[in-house]
């Protein structure tokens, strides 16, 4: 169907093909035209920018959206510092949920707290008067329990007694705490977090799924909200050996959350050396290298991009080797022409990033994570070592590499904030990693069109999709985007304000 055409009037426009411009002419879902706005054509409709900034739109290149929408309406223990606190948020919560449902809460992060021993499954149940308690930590990787969800994940690898269960064991509770919902309140969540991304400027999402993390039912749901007032959707399947399986689903890739390792907050990111803290050794490895070429050579043999998720040094030196043996099969031209990719890529050496570039694989990274859990004294370090923190997501290199990068956030593991994530790569704790902001903006917006393998999509150009943001800056702009970093004298810039977002032509927020 033609869209009405509009014309955006005396604003400013962050373009490399029109950097002066002050006008955008937009018809059927493309960019016509930018220059003066003098000199703008006639259109149906004209939009006054009154001098706001309009960018391309960010992508997100790594979301759970069911969590995510949960997490907005659910239990937000991102700020307890204590089991103590925890018990008393669930206690309150509870109260406002059913007898028969469950209380999801996420976000407690034990490394934060100064006793780092968390409440038992039996001290849970009494809080919540019984209801069934599922609450994730900050990686997603593991969870509390109470006692009645515990049963599904007795004899799995990951379980512990204590309520407190990894991995497998946390799938297979997870999958009980997510299965008590219905269609409809799966339904109301995920609209919910896209709704919000697009309220931040996010015009696309990379929703990352697969057994463990969510049902294919979720996912197909997820799936048929694309686009329908609401970001696009591009969906990764991740699932060893299902390949055809992701594109009978609806998938984009058979990638996202294939597992090679589990994560470092729950100690379980497959590791060279072992962790500090705790008595986990090396983590956990899920995949061989010949797994992981095989499932590589299935995506060649269909025609569909993949991928894996690894964070560890050994779980990421393990799928690189992957490539490898793929590439002896097929050829390397075959492997780099996929855009394979490989979710978080934390701990990287210099040797693995040359491998990254050699097979053309995007890296799909998270730079919130290094605010959060980088630098010297924080959750990298007591796992790892100051050392090996400070190594950590060396986001600016693979970038300086020739490395392709997509920016996400892993929602809910790190909050739906774009600009939060350009910071995050601009001013890295370890600031040998930083990268310029518009490097940086680049990954957040354009990265994430061309790692889902889509041309034509992220810049402000004529005859490329219009498909953008527009900004008020109270903080002001630099170099054509809004001022992030802070000045001389420490002031941090006041972040940018999303005012609309567009979606090849169509508007899916506006305040």
């Amino acid at each position: 169907m033609t869209q009405p055409s509009v014309r955006y009037t005396n604003g400013r426009f962050y373009s490399a093909a029109e950097p002066r411009a002050t006008a955008m002419l937009v018809r059927d879902g493309v960019i016509a035209w930018l220059g003066d706005t003098a000199d703008a054509p006639a259109a149906d409709h004209t939009v006054d920018l009154e001098n706001t900034l309009v960018t391309p739109a960010f992508v997100d290149a790594h979301l759970h959206a069911t969590d995510t929408g949960l997490a907005f309406d659910g239990l937000d223990l991102s700020g307890v510092r204590s089991a103590r606190e925890l018990l008393d948020a669930v206690a309150a919560f509870a109260r406002t949920r059913p007898a028969g449902g469950v209380v999801h809460g996420h976000g407690w992060d034990e490394s934060t707290w100064a006793e780092q021993t968390p409440p038992t499954a039996q001290e849970l149940d009494r809080a919540a008067e019984g209801r069934r308690v599922y609450l994730s930590q900050a990686s997603v990787h593991s969870a509390l329990a109470s006692s009645a969800l515990l049963p599904e994940a007795v004899g799995v690898d990951g379980y512990h007694p204590s309520g407190w269960v990894r991995e497998h064991a946390h799938h297979a509770v997870r999958a009980v705490a997510l299965g008590s919902l219905t269609p409809e309140q799966r339904t109301a969540a995920q609209r919910t977090a896209l709704s919000r991304a697009a309220s931040m400027g996010i015009a696309a999402v990379h929703e990352c799924g697969g057994p463990g993390t969510s049902s294919e039912a979720d996912f197909q749901s997820v799936l048929a909200l694309s686009g329908q007032g609401l970001p696009q959707v591009f969906g990764y399947w991740g699932e060893l050996g299902g390949a055809e399986r992701a594109r009978e689903l609806g998938a984009h890739g058979a990638a996202g959350d294939l597992y090679a390792d589990g994560a470092l907050g729950s100690r379980t990111a497959s590791v060279r050396s072992p962790y500090l803290d705790g008595d986990h050794g090396c983590g956990e490895a899920f995949l061989t290298a010949e797994q992981a070429a095989e499932h590589l050579l299935d995506c060649v043999r269909i025609g569909f991009q993949g991928g894996f998720h690894a964070i560890g040094d050994a779980a990421i030196a393990t799928v690189l080797e992957g490539f490898a043996l793929a590439a002896k099969q097929v050829g390397v031209d075959r492997i780099r022409e996929g855009s394979h990719r490989i979710e978080h890529v934390e701990l990287i050496d210099k040797a693995m990033i040359a491998r990254m570039v050699e097979f053309g694989v995007v890296a799909s990274v998270q730079p919130v994570f290094d605010a959060l859990w980088g630098g010297a004294d924080r959750m990298y370090a007591q796992r790892l070592g100051v050392e090996r923190a400070l190594a950590s997501n060396p986001i600016g290199a693979m970038h300086a590499t020739g490395v392709a990068l997509a920016f996400g956030s892993d929602s809910p593991v790190t909050a739906l904030d774009p600009w939060a994530m350009v910071v995050a790569a601009a001013a890295p704790r370890n600031p040998v990693h930083r990268m310029k902001v518009r490097a940086a903006f680049a990954a957040g917006s354009r990265g994430g069109w061309r790692g889902a393998g889509v041309d034509g999509v992220g810049v402000l150009a004529p005859g490329a999709s219009a498909t953008f943001a527009i900004w008020e800056t109270p903080g002001g702009v630099v170099e054509g985007l809004p001022a992030l970093l802070p000045d001389l004298d420490g002031a941090v810039p006041a972040r940018p304000v999303c005012r609309r977002t567009v979606l090849h032509g169509e508007t899916i927020h506006e305040s």
